[in-house]
């Protein structure tokens, strides 16, 4: 979708950007996405180590319930989700992935600032700027997306970097949403403009 431009100044990545990925996790990667999770997985892990490499921080979202699943999400809906907590193994973060110094937060919902410390991490680090990936694209990061525009963040949203289970969800949260609260880059674009 996000084809690399020749100007890496029009994403403004400075001191005050974090890279935020959600749900790149075991149990999430393992679900059958339009584009493949280990593609996924592998960008996350670029733009991880570019940001480690320029000392920003890297923020790891995972969604994780109680072994007593009395904190999954309302089931009075005509889709629920789980009906009981998947096993810890589900939540577990790739060894390739995580890294010493990297925050990692749980959420309990689709959006990474419900209920989590996410706004308080970021804006204690002087955060202004998000840069945003992950599974799945129109759940866990356009929810995420639009809470985060909402308390008026900055957004850069890696295309290559992000994938849904369903094609055509993920072409319209690009071409219809993200576009109107940010920025939509390719790994390389992003890469690039933290180099620049």
């Amino acid at each position: 979708m996000a084809a690399p431009t020749a100007d890496p100044n029009r994403l403004a990545l400075g001191r005050d950007t974090a890279l935020v990925l959600i749900d790149l996790q075991t149990g999430i990667l393992g679900l059958p996405t339009a584009r493949p999770s280990a593609d996924i997985l592998k960008q996350g892990i670029a733009l991880a180590g570019a940001f480690r490499a320029h000392r920003l921080p890297v923020v790891l979202v995972k969604v994780a319930w109680s072994p007593d699943s009395g904190d999954l999400p309302t089931a009075n809906v005509d889709r629920p989700g789980p009906a009981a907590a998947p096993p810890a193994a589900f939540s577990e973060i790739p060894a390739e992935l995580a890294a010493l110094g990297d925050v990692v937060v749980t959420k309990r919902h689709w959006g990474a600032f419900t209920g989590t410390e996410l706004d308080l991490q970021l804006r204690r680090r002087g955060i202004h700027r998000i840069v945003l990936a992950g599974i799945s694209t129109s759940a866990g990061v356009e929810s995420t997306a639009r809470t985060a525009w909402e308390h008026s963040y900055d957004l850069v949203f890696a295309e290559d970097a992000t994938a849904d289970l369903d094609a055509d969800s993920h072409a319209h949260t690009f071409g219809k949403i993200f576009p109107r609260i940010g920025k939509v880059a390719s790994t390389a674009e992003i890469i690039a403009a933290l180099d620049s």
